[in-house]
């Protein structure tokens, strides 16, 4: 099978597709002026779907997305520039949750937005490991504090730079300041070896935590858990990633005590002009 098929009847040779080809392998035939591979296309692809979404005919399909399994864009359903810098001043890192769970259907939703966030060549390496039960998050939250306990006996100067001590106080006096008591955490893992990774799983962690408050549930980076999954080898050992996996960025999941009312302020921005 071609890697391309196209609907002669329906395209109207305007080059669109070939136009915007990130893999410049896209080519309009000379005779006729209908798309065409360039030699050694196939082997190049990214598989991005970019030719399948830019035709304004639906009549190019590729082999790995027929155009009629690609839903068309619902325009009036986007927000506009108000709307959208609205929701986004509005964010919340939210550290206050209910005790009420998410359904895995709701979990799962989170995360198929999530998948369609950009990364490098379209590698799309990002894999999830999501700890549905609070007590499972509590027991992992257990072991990032143990490993605080060691930061601060072996007076390393991150416990002190990130103010361990009061963390782990915090803890054994029952306040969860490491996982915020969520009741669910998503870690975004991939392979070590892609240099992609680091990058895609941040876009693809900041896609869900968006995609959570645009559905009224709160999300907020773990970063404390993030850097001992990444050192503390109990941790590591518990989450049992993929040979080869690292987690690149954790997120707390759950329904947010309390709403927010106003947008704060934020530092100007610093730019430099060229």
């Amino acid at each position: 099978m071609s890697l391309l098929q196209i609907d002669r009847e329906r395209c109207h040779r305007d080059g669109i597709c070939a136009d915007v080809c990130p893999a410049l392998i896209i080519t309009l035939e000379e005779e006729d002026g209908y798309p065409t591979l360039v030699e050694g296309g196939a082997e190049r692809c990214l598989h991005c779907g970019h030719c399948v979404a830019v035709c304004p005919h639906g009549a190019l399909s590729h082999a790995s997305m027929a155009m009629e399994d690609c839903p068309a864009i619902e325009r009036d359903r986007l927000p506009d520039a108000v709307g959208m810098e609205q929701f986004l001043r509005a964010r919340r890192s939210i550290r206050r949750y209910k005790k009420d769970l998410l359904d895995r259907e709701t979990l799962l939703r989170l995360i198929d937005v999530a998948r369609h966030a950009p990364s490098g060549h379209n590698y799309q390496p990002v894999q999830w490991l999501v700890v549905q039960a609070p007590e499972e998050v509590q027991r992992l939250a257990g072991l990032v504090a143990d490993w605080m306990r060691h930061l601060i006996d072996e007076k390393n100067p991150m416990a002190a730079a990130l103010h361990m001590d009061m963390v782990v106080d915090a803890w054994e006096k029952g306040h969860d300041r490491i996982c915020r008591s969520a009741p669910h955490l998503i870690v975004a893992h991939a392979a070590k070896a892609n240099p992609t990774s680091p990058a895609a799983a941040t876009i693809a962690l900041t896609y869900l935590e968006l995609v959570a408050a645009s559905m009224g549930l709160g999300a907020c980076w773990a970063g404390y858990f993030n850097v001992a999954a990444n050192v503390w080898p109990p941790l590591t050992e518990a989450l049992a990633l993929p040979d080869g996996h690292v987690p690149f960025g954790a997120m707390m999941v759950g329904r947010p005590k309390y709403r927010y009312q106003r947008l704060p302020l934020r530092n100007t921005p610093q730019i430099l002009w060229r």
